[in-house]
């Protein structure tokens, strides 16, 4: 809206008013709108929290020293939602179909969340909603994304070549593909569109299991993706980097941008001791979201490795249900991994804080990948 304003509306009668076309300076403004809108809006949505007593039930399987959690605040990510949103609505150019669907994930995603959450509270169970209506919900969605954007790549091809719009990219190598294109009417794709999404919006989840421990990995990710947005969104970096060139990732990098703020923001009232929790509506919608920017930056594998720390926390709990099932033994002290160190002695702010440093470590990596061709 402010893009607009500014861009096509008050330029016409002061010319400095178009400097807001630049995207890298509406990438700092989001910045600043996302993280200037969760400061201000944070002391009253967790004061409306505990006014209506959305507080945290804390699962009795978990670590003991959790105990004390009980009844904080929960449900703190409709306060990331709500920067997200606002900021990308302010910045963003909303003709782009991209800002769509990320904003139609954030809304489905978020939803489901808000519908656990609530349930949980409401009736005293850590469980929430019923794994059939939740997984449901979370199979539209990211059904959802697989068929727009197999459909806008198949109606608006890359001009070099249509496959790279659709096709699994391989880091490092320049014209390594794995074809996700020779199957009809873009089944494979949006059949490991499906898994990218559900797969990152599951495992933020799983991650969001301490103060502050998955909201700054996320802002570090999508910090890294937004490079990749603007690397495919500009002809001259992509063809350098060697990476497809995607018009509509430009106005991705806002996206993410706003995510960033809108996540630091959060951390704020989110760091140890947390006064509030962000829930499964702000992990399940910044999970898919960060799926979704993946997806549309042909960078999943890149993704993977930048988020290899929820990668780890979703394999330990697969390990760990796997065995237990199969052989009655447990493989850590306590699944997800956090909990594992937490069970072995370290602190909770230790936890965090040697998390965060891989993360990282995992977001660099991920990064060489783009000049490693």
């Amino acid at each position: 809206m402010l893009y607009w304003l500014f861009d096509s509306v008050l330029s016409q009668f002061y010319s400095p008013f178009s400097a807001v076309s630049s995207l890298t300076l509406r990438v700092l403004l989001t910045v600043i709108t996302s993280l200037t809108f969760s400061l201000l809006l944070g002391p009253r949505t967790i004061a409306y929290l505990r006014s209506i007593k959305y507080g945290q039930a804390v699962r009795d399987d978990g670590p003991k020293t959790h105990l004390a959690k009980t009844g904080t605040p929960t449900m703190g990510g409709v306060l990331i939602l709500t920067s997200i949103g606002f900021a990308t609505l302010c910045w963003a150019n909303l003709t782009n179909p991209y800002v769509w669907i990320l904003m139609v994930v954030m809304v489905i995603f978020g939803g489901v969340g808000w519908a656990d959450d609530w349930l949980k509270i409401k009736y005293k169970n850590p469980k929430g909603l019923i794994a059939r209506k939740k997984y449901f919900w979370l199979s539209l969605g990211a059904l959802f994304v697989g068929v727009s954007l197999y459909y806008i790549a198949s109606q608006h091809p890359n001009p070099a070549t249509s496959q790279s719009m659709i096709d699994l990219l391989i880091p490092v190598f320049k014209n390594l593909s794995i074809p996700l294109s020779i199957v009809p009417f873009g089944l494979a794709f949006i059949i490991f569109t499906y898994f990218v999404i559900n797969g990152a919006s599951n495992a933020v989840n799983l991650t969001d299991g301490l103060d502050g421990l998955a909201i700054l990995p996320v802002v570090f990710v999508a910090a890294g993706l937004g490079v990749f947005s603007y690397v495919s969104g500009d002809v001259i970096f992509s063809n350098y980097l060697h990476v497809p060139y995607i018009t509509y990732n430009s106005e991705v990098t806002i996206v993410c941008a706003a995510i960033i703020g809108a996540g630091l923001g959060f951390l704020w009232f989110n760091a140890h001791p947390a006064q509030v929790f962000m829930g499964d509506v702000g992990a399940l919608a910044l999970g898919a979201m960060l799926g979704t920017i993946a997806v549309m930056t042909r960078q999943e594998i890149a993704f993977a490795i930048m988020g290899g720390l929820f990668v780890a926390e979703a394999v330990s709990v697969i390990l760990q249900v796997g065995s237990y099932k199969l052989r009655k033994k447990r493989i850590f002290l306590m699944a997800p991994l956090h909990h594992h160190f937490e069970e072995k002695g370290w602190k909770e702010t230790q936890v965090v804080v040697r998390f965060w440093i891989v993360a990282i470590l995992l977001v660099v990596l991920g990064l060489m990948t783009l000049k490693l061709r």
